[in-house]
Parts: structure tokens; C-alpha cells; sequence
């Protein structure tokens, strides 16, 4: 197994940028993309959890890491369509419009297909699709009047490739994958881009208390460096893709794995 490389150093990718993050409370990937974003220069950074408690925690983390940086949480349910217009009203207003809208609220779980019922189907779905689209389409009603804004989504490596009891979290992130790439399409006539990252395996505190650590290790078995990602080397890859490093990027879904897709 070859070990994590060592943290990478801030190079400015998003200085002057306002950025929105979806489910960002706790210890995954979306509180390492916030870290990321204030450490690369985000001037602004508006957070949204369902979980009070923790977006609290996270927003007190930040503050505490990046004392001059502007950080505000904002408790929202990408489920709730009405929940998800405050959230977006309330980012423009306080940012003075978004420049990076970053999706990565997502639900999964483990079941067999025969097993699986309908509400466990929809829930995930509702959540890892469906929540996608309802920040994109709101946010986009924002940005494509401004004729500027990038959108990354967070789909995953199952997206392209099986494994047992995910038939509902691959199928969603399959379809984030398209919907990357259709509503890219339209968005490029006015200058707004629209990628995706897919991740394999990412070790953080919740996913180890959710998932059994037998299934963890023989996952991260299975990529080329023999361990899992680092939650903040997921993050540098949204980095690149929200920053102008990226600009002719638009309708990709970078696979973040050691595997082959």
C-alpha cells in the first residue's frame, strides 16, 4: 500500500469567488471542499447541511481555521423544493451572486434489488438525483442571466461500473452523470460550465461508522495505490474543476479512482 501524499499547498485557484457547497457538515467531502475553497482563496463561502447541529459545528470549524474569511451556514433539504429556493435566495443575497454552486448532497445505503422497496428506491434517489437537479435548475435561473457560474456535481465511479446491493446509489449516480452532461450543453450558450467529479472510495468518520470495516478494506484493496482517497484529494479535483483552470471543461465527469472506470 502506498501512503496518502502529503497535503497540497494553496495555489489561489478560486481567489475573489463566492461558492455554495451542499452537505457540508461533518468530516466528508463536502466540509473538505469548503476547507478547500477558503484555503484557495474563496472570498465567500455559504455551507448547507440538514443537520443543525453538526452545520453548526462545521460553520464554527471554518471560522476558527479562516477567522477573515466570510462563512455562513444555512440549514436546507435538497428535497423540499422550498428549501432549496430559500437556500439559493439566501446564498445570492449574502454573496452578492454565487459564482460556484457545488453539489454534493447525496444518500446511499446497501440493499439487495429483490430486497429493496419502493420508499428505500425513491429516498435515494430523491436525494442523489433528483436534490441535483432542483440546485441546478434553481441555481442556474441565476447564473445564466449573468452569462457566468460553474456548477460541479459529486457522482461517483459506480456510476460507470457494478457492485452488489447499489442498484439505487449507481442508477442515481449514473444519472447525475447524464444530467451533467445534457444541462452542460445548455448552459455553455451562455458561458456557464458544468462538470462532475466520480470518486471511488474516500475514507471519512461517518462512512466507517455506516459501512462494515471488512467492505471498507476490500474496496480500498481494490484501487492501484492500495488505499482509499483522502476526503481533501477528492476536494482538490471539484477545486480544479470550479477554478479558470478548467474553462474548457464542460459536460466531464473526472473519475477520481485508481481504478480503471
Amino acid at each position: 500500500m502506498i501512503v496518502a501524499p502529503p497535503y497540497v499547498p494553496a495555489h489561489g485557484l478560486l481567489k475573489g469567488k463566492s461558492v455554495l457547497i451542499t452537505a457540508a457538515a461533518g468530516a466528508g467531502i463536502g466540509f473538505a471542499a469548503a476547507r478547500r475553497c477558503l484555503e484557495e482563496g474563496a472570498r465567500v463561502l455559504v455551507i448547507s447541511d440538514i443537520h443543525e447541529r453538526r452545520l453548526n459545528e462545521a460553520v464554527a470549524a471554518l471560522h476558527g481555521e479562516f477567522p477573515a474569511a466570510a462563512v455562513h451556514g444555512r440549514l436546507a433539504n435538497v428535497t423540499v423544493e422550498g428549501d432549496v429556493q430559500n437556500l439559493i435566495g439566501h446564498a445570492e443575497g449574502w454573496t452578492g451572486g454565487v459564482d460556484v454552486l457545488i453539489n454534493n448532497a447525496g444518500l446511499g445505503g446497501s440493499k439487495r434489488l429483490v430486497d429493496m422497496g419502493d420508499d428505500e428506491w425513491h429516498r435515494v434517489i430523491d436525494v442523489s438525483l433528483t436534490g441535483t437537479f432542483r440546485m441546478m435548475r434553481a441555481m442556474l435561473k441565476e447564473m445564466l442571466p449573468r452569462k457566468r457560474g460553474v456548477i460541479v456535481n459529486n457522482a461517483s465511479v459506480l456510476g460507470w461500473r457494478a457492485q452488489k446491493e447499489q442498484a439505487h446509489y449507481a442508477a442515481a449516480k449514473a444519472g447525475v452523470m447524464a444530467l451533467t452532461r445534457c444541462a452542460a450543453l445548455e448552459a455553455a450558450e451562455a458561458g456557464v460550465r458544468i462538470n462532475a467529479v466520480a470518486p471511488s472510495i474516500a475514507f471519512h468518520e461517518h462512512l466507517k461508522k455506516t459501512s462494515p470495516e471488512t467492505l471498507l478494506k476490500e474496496l480500498a484493496g481494490r484501487e492501484a495505490f492500495g488505499r482509499a482517497a483522502e476526503v481533501w484529494e477528492i476536494a482538490n479535483v471539484i477545486v480544479f474543476l470550479a477554478s479558470d483552470y478548467s474553462s474548457y471543461l464542460t459536460g466531464e465527469v473526472i473519475s477520481a479512482s485508481s481504478q480503471r472506470a
